[in-house]
Protein backbone atom coordinates (compact mmCIF):
# COMPACT_ATOMS: atom_id res chain seq x y z
CA UNK A 1 0.00 0.00 0.00
CA UNK A 2 1.58 3.29 -1.02
CA UNK A 3 1.82 6.28 1.32
CA UNK A 4 -0.74 8.36 -0.57
CA UNK A 5 -3.33 5.57 -0.32
CA UNK A 6 -2.52 5.04 3.37
CA UNK A 7 -3.12 8.75 4.09
CA UNK A 8 -6.34 8.78 2.05
CA UNK A 9 -7.80 5.77 3.91
CA UNK A 10 -6.66 7.19 7.27
CA UNK A 11 -8.36 10.52 6.62
CA UNK A 12 -11.52 8.73 5.51
CA UNK A 13 -11.53 6.68 8.72
CA UNK A 14 -10.92 9.78 10.87
CA UNK A 15 -13.78 11.65 9.25
CA UNK A 16 -16.28 8.83 9.69
CA UNK A 17 -15.14 7.34 13.01
CA UNK A 18 -14.56 10.69 14.77
CA UNK A 19 -16.88 13.24 13.19
CA UNK A 20 -19.52 12.14 10.66
CA UNK A 21 -20.42 8.44 10.86
CA UNK A 22 -24.01 9.21 9.85
CA UNK A 23 -22.78 10.59 6.53
CA UNK A 24 -22.23 7.02 5.33
CA UNK A 25 -25.03 5.47 7.37
CA UNK A 26 -22.99 4.29 10.36
CA UNK A 27 -24.29 4.18 13.91
CA UNK A 28 -21.36 3.86 16.31
CA UNK A 29 -22.07 2.30 19.69
CA UNK A 30 -21.87 4.46 22.84
CA UNK A 31 -18.10 3.89 23.09
CA UNK A 32 -17.45 4.70 19.43
CA UNK A 33 -17.08 1.13 18.14
CA UNK A 34 -18.40 -0.16 14.81
CA UNK A 35 -18.11 -3.56 13.16
CA UNK A 36 -15.29 -3.62 10.61
CA UNK A 37 -17.44 -5.42 8.02
CA UNK A 38 -20.17 -2.82 8.53
CA UNK A 39 -17.66 0.01 8.06
CA UNK A 40 -16.16 -1.50 4.89
CA UNK A 41 -19.61 -2.15 3.41
CA UNK A 42 -20.86 1.38 4.22
CA UNK A 43 -17.76 2.96 2.70
CA UNK A 44 -18.11 0.88 -0.45
CA UNK A 45 -21.81 1.76 -0.72
CA UNK A 46 -20.77 5.43 -0.65
CA UNK A 47 -18.08 5.07 -3.32
CA UNK A 48 -14.94 4.59 -1.21
CA UNK A 49 -13.64 1.04 -1.35
CA UNK A 50 -10.90 -0.43 0.82
CA UNK A 51 -10.05 -3.92 1.95
CA UNK A 52 -9.62 -5.37 5.43
CA UNK A 53 -5.89 -5.69 4.65
CA UNK A 54 -5.71 -1.98 3.82
CA UNK A 55 -7.60 -1.11 7.00
CA UNK A 56 -5.24 -3.27 9.09
CA UNK A 57 -2.26 -1.59 7.43
CA UNK A 58 -3.61 1.91 8.16
CA UNK A 59 -4.27 1.05 11.81
CA UNK A 60 -0.80 -0.49 12.26
CA UNK A 61 1.11 2.14 10.26
CA UNK A 62 -0.56 5.28 11.63
CA UNK A 63 2.17 7.19 13.45
CA UNK A 64 -0.36 8.68 15.85
CA UNK A 65 -2.13 5.36 16.48
CA UNK A 66 -5.48 7.07 15.92
CA UNK A 67 -7.46 3.82 15.70
CA UNK A 68 -7.94 0.68 17.75
CA UNK A 69 -9.16 -2.72 16.62
CA UNK A 70 -10.80 -5.10 19.08
CA UNK A 71 -11.65 -8.37 17.37
CA UNK A 72 -14.05 -7.56 14.55
CA UNK A 73 -14.65 -3.90 15.47
CA UNK A 74 -12.80 -0.60 15.21
CA UNK A 75 -12.93 2.87 16.77
CA UNK A 76 -10.97 6.10 16.89
CA UNK A 77 -8.87 6.40 20.05
CA UNK A 78 -9.79 10.06 20.67
CA UNK A 79 -10.53 13.33 18.89
CA UNK A 80 -14.26 12.84 18.45
CA UNK A 81 -16.58 15.75 17.79
CA UNK A 82 -19.57 13.40 18.21
CA UNK A 83 -20.89 12.00 21.47
CA UNK A 84 -18.93 8.92 22.54
CA UNK A 85 -17.82 7.64 25.93
CA UNK A 86 -14.33 6.19 25.64
CA UNK A 87 -14.51 4.87 29.23
CA UNK A 88 -10.98 5.98 30.03
CA UNK A 89 -10.25 5.96 33.76
CA UNK A 90 -8.79 9.00 35.48
CA UNK A 91 -4.98 8.98 35.46
CA UNK A 92 -2.24 10.88 37.24
CA UNK A 93 -0.39 12.96 34.65
CA UNK A 94 3.33 13.68 34.58
CA UNK A 95 4.37 17.02 36.09
CA UNK A 96 4.30 18.72 32.69
CA UNK A 97 2.46 18.03 29.46
CA UNK A 98 2.68 19.93 26.18
CA UNK A 99 0.30 21.45 23.64
CA UNK A 100 1.18 22.37 20.08
CA UNK A 101 -0.51 25.35 18.46
CA UNK A 102 0.34 28.29 16.19
CA UNK A 103 1.02 31.95 17.01
CA UNK A 104 -2.34 33.24 15.72
CA UNK A 105 -4.08 31.35 18.56
CA UNK A 106 -1.94 32.71 21.40
CA UNK A 107 -3.96 35.82 22.29
CA UNK A 108 -7.12 33.78 22.85
CA UNK A 109 -5.19 31.09 24.73
CA UNK A 110 -3.57 33.68 27.04
CA UNK A 111 -7.06 34.99 27.90
CA UNK A 112 -9.19 31.83 27.88
CA UNK A 113 -6.69 28.99 28.29
CA UNK A 114 -7.00 25.82 26.23
CA UNK A 115 -10.56 24.77 25.46
CA UNK A 116 -11.86 21.60 23.84
CA UNK A 117 -13.52 23.63 21.05
CA UNK A 118 -15.42 21.14 18.84
CA UNK A 119 -13.90 18.09 20.53
CA UNK A 120 -14.68 16.46 23.85
CA UNK A 121 -11.33 17.26 25.46
CA UNK A 122 -8.14 19.25 25.14
CA UNK A 123 -5.40 17.04 23.72
CA UNK A 124 -1.98 17.15 25.36
CA UNK A 125 1.29 15.40 24.56
CA UNK A 126 3.72 13.78 26.95
CA UNK A 127 6.70 15.19 25.05
CA UNK A 128 7.64 18.44 23.34
CA UNK A 129 8.47 16.72 20.02
CA UNK A 130 4.95 15.34 19.57
CA UNK A 131 3.42 18.71 20.46
CA UNK A 132 5.69 20.35 17.88
CA UNK A 133 4.44 17.96 15.18
CA UNK A 134 0.82 18.64 16.18
CA UNK A 135 1.30 22.41 16.02
CA UNK A 136 3.11 22.15 12.68
CA UNK A 137 -0.05 20.82 11.01
CA UNK A 138 -1.42 24.38 10.99
CA UNK A 139 1.72 26.45 10.43
CA UNK A 140 4.86 27.33 12.36
CA UNK A 141 4.44 25.51 15.68
CA UNK A 142 4.42 27.06 19.13
CA UNK A 143 4.67 24.64 22.04
CA UNK A 144 3.04 25.46 25.36
CA UNK A 145 3.97 23.75 28.62
CA UNK A 146 1.07 22.72 30.83
CA UNK A 147 1.64 22.45 34.58
CA UNK A 148 -0.36 19.21 34.70
CA UNK A 149 0.89 18.34 38.17
CA UNK A 150 -0.52 21.55 39.65
CA UNK A 151 -3.76 21.11 37.71
CA UNK A 152 -4.14 17.57 39.02
CA UNK A 153 -3.46 18.67 42.61
CA UNK A 154 -6.16 21.37 42.15
CA UNK A 155 -8.70 18.69 41.18
CA UNK A 156 -8.61 18.73 37.38
CA UNK A 157 -9.14 15.28 35.90
CA UNK A 158 -6.84 13.75 33.30
CA UNK A 159 -7.24 10.61 31.24
CA UNK A 160 -4.87 9.02 28.78
CA UNK A 161 -6.05 7.45 25.52
CA UNK A 162 -4.85 4.13 24.14
CA UNK A 163 -2.34 5.95 21.93
CA UNK A 164 -0.83 8.05 24.73
CA UNK A 165 -2.69 11.33 24.17
CA UNK A 166 -3.52 13.02 27.46
CA UNK A 167 -7.05 14.39 27.72
CA UNK A 168 -8.56 16.99 30.03
CA UNK A 169 -11.68 19.16 29.82
CA UNK A 170 -9.81 22.50 29.69
CA UNK A 171 -6.55 24.13 30.75
CA UNK A 172 -6.99 27.47 32.54
CA UNK A 173 -4.42 30.14 31.56
CA UNK A 174 -2.69 30.07 34.96
CA UNK A 175 -1.41 26.52 34.24
CA UNK A 176 0.20 27.47 30.91
CA UNK A 177 3.82 28.43 30.29
CA UNK A 178 4.41 30.37 27.09
CA UNK A 179 7.86 29.80 25.63
CA UNK A 180 9.71 32.62 23.91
Amino acid sequence: MNEQRTVRVSKYLSKHLRHEPERIGLALDAAGWIGIDTLIAAAAAHGFRFTRAELDHVVAANDKQRFAIDGDRIRANQGHSIAVELNLPPATPPAYLFHGTVARNLDAIRTEGLKAMNRHDVHLSADRETATRVGARRGRPVVLSVDAGAMHRAGHEFRVSANGVWLTAAVPPKYLRFQA
